[in-house]
């Protein structure tokens, strides 16, 4: 099982498997690079919208704990009903109240956009306003919401196609087939995944890999990564796969050269800094 689209780090912590490889991000992630990297820039007081069910209290509470360790102040939080929520305009009064320099958004796919939009309607994302974080978003949102809407915003990715030559090359091979729907991290770990698995059964031999598949995941955890998405790495013994994490500002619309110009570089978070420690996730396997 590699896993490129779940969010939950209880898939290298509690809930973790021999069988199981983690590739690209995860609760803990977003909320180290999101939330440390934030209160440095200055902001330093925060405010949460949050999806009122396991995941949104996950982000929430590792959001929370980064936040204070790098000197900010949760000053209040607002939890809406999931799923079936669409007007945010309470939440979003609450946010306003509280003067919070970040108000942050833990929320995913398409409670986020709805939040957002509304926030601009709302005049939250104004310049001089607060900053708005997306404590898990993607480059195809913004796309979807366009710069308009999403200017300012504050949000993690893995992943970026214009971040380095090699991220820009693989773009390069893949546009004819993909000219309107850019990839976006979760895309790209994706197809990171898959690469080292099958270099993973090459190695071991197709007959054995058919045989066992704890066996092809002890052999990608043996062996380095590398591709162009994400640039050399490793997978550690909890499933982990570990690489940089990197904190976005989305850029104005008079900023951007063109369609999926979107982001500036805010933040970088080390390879080894970005994922929570083995020591930490009460993984079995680290027993």
């Amino acid at each position: 099982h590699v896993n490129t689209g779940a969010a939950s780090a209880a898939l290298t912590g509690e809930q973790c498997s021999s069988n199981t490889i983690h590739w690209t991000y995860d609760t803990w992630m977003f909320a180290k690079s999101s939330g440390g990297a934030t209160v440095r820039a200055g902001g330093d007081t925060w405010f949460f919208i949050t999806a009122d069910y396991a995941f949104g209290h996950q982000l929430e509470r590792d959001t929370t704990r980064f936040v204070e360790q790098a000197g900010g102040r949760l000053l209040g939080r607002a939890r809406f009903p999931f799923p079936g929520t669409t007007d945010f305009s309470s939440f979003l009064v609450q946010a306003q109240a509280s003067r919070a320099k970040v108000v942050a958004l833990a929320t995913a796919a398409a409670d986020t956009v709805n939040c957002l939009k509304q926030a601009r309607e709302f005049g939250l994302t104004r310049r001089g306003g607060p900053k708005v974080v997306g404590m898990i978003m993607f480059t195809t949102d913004i796309h979807a919401m366009g710069l308009e809407v999403a200017q300012g915003l504050l949000l993690t990715e893995v992943f970026y196609w214009d971040l380095n030559d090699r991220t820009r090359a693989f773009m390069n091979r893949i546009r004819p087939k993909v000219p309107n729907n850019w990839p976006n991290q979760e895309h790209a770990g994706t197809y990171a995944g898959t690469l080292h698995y099958l270099k993973a059964v090459a190695d071991l031999g197709v007959a054995q890999a058919k045989a066992s598949g704890r066996a092809v995941i002890e052999r990608m955890k043996a062996m380095p990564t590398d591709d162009d998405c994400f640039g050399p790495g490793r997978v550690r013994p909890d499933g982990r796969k570990i690489h940089p994490a990197y904190l976005f500002e989305v850029k104005r619309p008079e900023e951007s050269r063109g369609p999926w110009d979107y982001y500036k570089l805010v933040g970088t978070t080390p390879a080894e800094e970005a994922f929570r420690p083995e020591s930490e996730g009460g993984c079995q396997m680290m027993r």
